[in-house]
């Protein structure tokens, strides 16, 4: 069985899928598909903590699917602007599972992460799957992955 380790970008796909279907991801339909792809051995998502009743029950339904919920601090901004990126957190995790898996499974639309997807084909022959808008996910990040799973009505509520 396949050993599949896979990256949620939490913010990411919440406004992605707002913006192009005004609906949120299905997180319990995505992970019995995936399930029945391999073995999940690693399942991270990555949020923002900002500590509203929403959020929390969120996070805790993250982590009854089966997901390890990783968390930073909301960062309000004198000017008003709001800071709150997990790039490099999601990138060393990543780089890290890849050496261990078959699989690594990205949910972002994020063109930054074309470059790691690139170097962990290249470095351990860790395929990749990228799950994402089509319209608003950067073209290097579907070209770098192996695999580009549409998130379309059977992914969302």
């Amino acid at each position: 069985m396949k050993k599949i380790a896979v990256f949620v970008d939490v913010q990411n796909i919440y406004y992605t899928t707002k913006e192009a279907y005004g609906r949120q991801f299905d997180y319990r339909k995505f992970w019995s598909q995936l399930s029945k792809q391999g073995d999940i051995t690693i399942a991270n998502a990555y949020a923002i903590a900002r500590n509203d009743d929403g959020q929390i029950k969120f996070q805790d339904a993250l982590r009854h699917i089966g997901f390890d919920v990783k968390l930073k601090p909301f960062i309000q901004r004198t000017d008003g602007s709001a800071k709150g990126d997990w790039d490099v957190g999601i990138t060393l995790d990543v780089y890290e599972a890849a050496k261990n898996v078959d699989k690594v499974v990205l949910l972002s639309d994020d063109g930054d992460f074309s470059l790691l997807l690139d170097r962990v084909k290249t470095v351990f022959g860790t395929q990749s799957t990228v799950y994402g808008v089509p319209s608003l996910t950067a073209k290097s990040l579907i070209d770098s992955a192996n695999h580009f799973i549409t998130i379309d009505n059977e992914l969302l509520k």
